[in-house]
């Protein structure tokens, strides 16, 4: 089952929205901030928070490849650690963009504490239904269990009693 193609083209529009927001909502809130406390404090800060960032990034990248390592030795499947590797990722690439909106973002990605919840809600919103999507309901258990679908209706017209000393040749 394919999705339609206006939908498609819908949540492509929500996409190219947000990236285009994005960097507007950087540089007016660097306006702001390089009005309040002066241009060289604001490009000091915007370096700052990136180096911090990254290190955060860092830190944390090992630590996840440590965790991902113990759990493919004692033969666990590592999901959890795969997910944050992606997240830590994607925490990097807000970090190293100049901006103080995208620090933020990176910030909110990258702290152990806000990532576990961002995690959670890809999990539930963005892997689930792609899995379910692919295994036909096998992922979540929404599969069809309960017999054959409308077993309980009866069609007599459709329905044609055969065996091997009779069958019906008319089809009226």
């Amino acid at each position: 089952m394919r999705n339609h193609p206006v939908t498609v083209s819908m949540r492509l529009r929500w996409v190219f929205a947000l990236l285009l927001l994005i960097p507007l909502a950087d540089a007016l809130f660097l306006v702001v901030v390089a009005d309040s406390i002066g241009a060289p404090a604001t490009v000091a800060l915007v370096v700052l928070t990136g180096l911090v960032g990254m290190l955060l990034v860092r830190a944390e990248g090992r630590h996840t490849i440590r965790s991902l390592q113990e759990k493919l030795a004692t033969g666990e499947v590592p999901t959890k650690e795969l997910m944050d590797g992606g997240l830590l990722i994607a925490a990097g690439a807000f970090l190293l963009t100049p901006g103080l909106v995208t620090d933020a973002i990176g910030f909110l990605i990258g702290v152990p504490l806000t990532r576990a919840p961002i995690r959670a809600g890809l999990e539930r919103f963005v892997v689930g239904p792609y899995l379910d999507k692919k295994s036909g309901g096998f992922v979540t258990g929404t599969v069809y269990t309960g017999g054959f679908p409308n077993e309980g209706d009866t069609y007599d017209d459709d329905v044609y009693d055969v065996d091997g000393s009779s069958y019906r040749v008319d089809d009226e």
